[in-house]
């Protein structure tokens, strides 16, 4: 790289030569790439191939003819005009003294002469000379203008033109945007700056034989970011003469997806390329990696952010219609249960221990199958608040008809003296107000904790990283397990009680069986707490419907599967003789 002016850079392109140093490909400064007296220097060869950045050259209209209408006449003061003149036409004028050259005439005309002063093919500063002298003459016609068309009333100042101070035209030169007669746009930035622009100038032998700057592509800052480079259709010539550009001993640039990763004790050009972590992209314009919001997910490529899936418990998968279907049999046979029982209901094995406690029980295990249908599908608000509520109250329902039932059996067979008015105090009516009783308080419950802190749906980002658990959020943990604690203070009790009444005797002892069903439902509701807590997004939900279902089968099948298999396989065994 050589910044330098073309007087050093002939020096050393002199010393090279007789070194015989070449193969080098040179980058250039403006102040020596273009210049055209590089091609007389000794050893000019050496910078063939060179390539240098420089103020771009532009077409000043009119300037070439106004050049060629100057006179000395115009100047009389201009020794540098006088000198001009005397050099280009070989001749003295009037006024110098002792002169070996002949007269001028006055007739002499630069319209016919070829000369540096003459030539306008490379302006280049001279363009910026142009421009400046543009913008200060808008800067001023801002100001007497008082800030121009678009400027606000409020941030008008209108200046006397015979008494303008420079500090004025400063800050009105802020404000000049305008394009000039050649389509180039002159404008200044807050700190002051134009915009950037340059010409990339590759040296090459022209069809003249001669080397000459070739301008192979243009860089203007005041394009778009991805516009800003343009290269020529003219191919660069590089070191030597060669037509293919220079290999360097670095490393290929990375890919979109990857970011660079320096090598130990090599030049920092030498990387790696590093696949970006997951959850994390590159693209064109960005060296690292990037994390992406919290709704999006790396693709597999990591150079774009794409929406992380939503997930759910839904009835489209194969676990959510298992359970469905199991919900389902469930209603099915309880149904099948109630229909037996109806059209028996007049038979002993029905009537005894209260049938209206047992069409009770069947219609609140209907419900919760029904129930946990809830916990499948897209949560939504309502859903949220209806699948723990109606899952509370149907079970407190299920198990205050079980617990009336037990105390029925228990109190029956404790009345053992003969006129005993202990079941006139816990008849029909004592039943149905126990039931109704047990279960507005878990009523209660739902109803306090819906008003202070529902249940809601939301968005899971935590606990996965690459996709979105929808789920509800309990709102209030102590509602959720008060509703919990109260079933299963009922089913405990339910469980004492029959307990108690299992060795009465009896041909057809219901307390037996109501002992196994609850011995069936705590168990499955004392697993489901660390089970629970334990599973992770959509599998939670799972874990409560099975524990649903679970518990509602058991009370199903230990309760009313003995005396459906009575009524329909062995109707010798329900009589009331039997019976009693």
């Amino acid at each position: 790289v050589a910044f330098m002016s073309h007087r050093e850079i002939k020096i050393l392109t002199s010393e090279l030569h007789k070194q015989n140093i070449t193969g080098l490909q040179w980058i250039g400064s403006d102040a020596w790439i273009t210049d055209p007296s590089l091609a007389d220097g000794e050893g000019h060869s050496v910078l063939l191939g060179s390539l240098g950045f420089t103020v771009p050259k532009a077409k000043i209209p009119g300037l070439e003819e106004h050049l060629r209408q100057l006179h000395p006449s115009q100047f009389p003061n201009s020794q540098f005009v006088k000198d001009f003149w005397e050099e280009a036409f070989d001749c003295s004028l009037n006024d110098t003294v002792n002169s070996e050259r002949r007269p001028c005439s006055g007739i002499e005309s630069l319209q016919t002469v070829e000369s540096q002063f003459t030539d306008v093919s490379e302006l280049r500063f001279t363009n910026n000379v142009y421009k400046s002298v543009f913008a200060v003459a808008h800067a001023l016609d801002l100001i007497i203008k008082c800030g121009g068309d678009e400027a606000p009333w409020s941030s008008r100042s209108c200046f006397d033109p015979k008494h303008i101070q420079p500090w004025q035209i400063l800050q009105s030169l802020h404000r000049v945007n305008f394009t000039t007669v050649n389509g180039q746009r002159v404008y200044f930035d807050r700190n002051g700056d134009s915009p950037a622009r340059y010409e990339l100038v590759n040296l090459q032998i022209t069809t003249r034989g001669i080397m000459e700057g070739e301008t192979v592509g243009i860089y203007d800052a005041s394009f778009p970011d991805d516009q800003q480079f343009i290269m020529n259709n003219i191919s660069v010539v590089w070191a030597n003469g060669l037509l293919e550009a220079p290999v360097s001993e670095c490393s290929k640039k990375c890919l979109p997806g990857t970011y660079k990763l320096l090598q130990k004790g090599k030049p920092i050009c030498c990387h790696d390329c590093v696949p970006c972590p997951a959850g994390e992209i590159t693209n064109l314009t960005s060296l690292q990696c990037f994390k992406c919001p919290p709704e999006f997910w790396s693709n597999n490529q990591r150079d774009s952010c794409v929406p992380k899936p939503v997930e759910f418990l839904s009835y489209s998968e194969i676990l959510g219609m298992v359970l469905a279907m199991c919900s389902l049999l469930g209603i099915f046979l309880t149904t099948i249960a109630t229909l037996i029982f109806f059209t028996h209901k007049e038979t002993p094995i029905v009537r005894a221990n209260n049938s209206e406690l047992s069409f009770l029980l069947l219609v609140s295990l209907t419900l919760c199958f029904l129930c946990s249908l809830t916990f499948i599908g897209r949560p939504t608000e309502w859903s949220c608040m209806l699948r723990h509520t109606a899952f509370g109250m149907t079970f407190v329902l299920c198990i205050a008809c079980v617990l009336g039932k037990t105390m029925v059996v228990l109190i029956a067979f404790r009345a053992t003296r003969p006129g005993s008015n202990v079941m006139k105090w816990f008849g029909a009516a004592q039943q149905r107000l126990s039931v109704l009783a047990f279960t507005l308080i878990q009523v209660l419950i739902c109803l306090l904790w819906l008003s202070t802190s529902p249940p809601f749906p939301f968005m899971n980002f935590v606990l996965f990283e690459d996709r979105i658990v929808l789920q509800c959020d309990l709102g209030s943990a102590i509602g959720f397990y008060a509703v919990l604690g109260y079933i299963g203070f009922l089913a405990v009790l339910c469980f004492v009680l029959a307990f108690l009444a299992r060795k009465l005797p009896d041909n057809f002892n219901e307390a037996k069986f109501i002992t196994f069903s609850m011995l069936i439902f705590t168990s499955v509701w004392i697993t489901f707490i660390p089970a629970y807590v334990s599973s992770p997004g959509k599998l939670s939900d799972a874990v409560e419907i099975f524990a649903i279902l679970a518990s509602a089968y058991g009370v199903l099948f230990c309760i009313f599967l003995p005396k459906c298999w009575i009524i329909l396989f062995r109707p010798e065994q329900n009589t009331k003789k039997h019976i009693m």
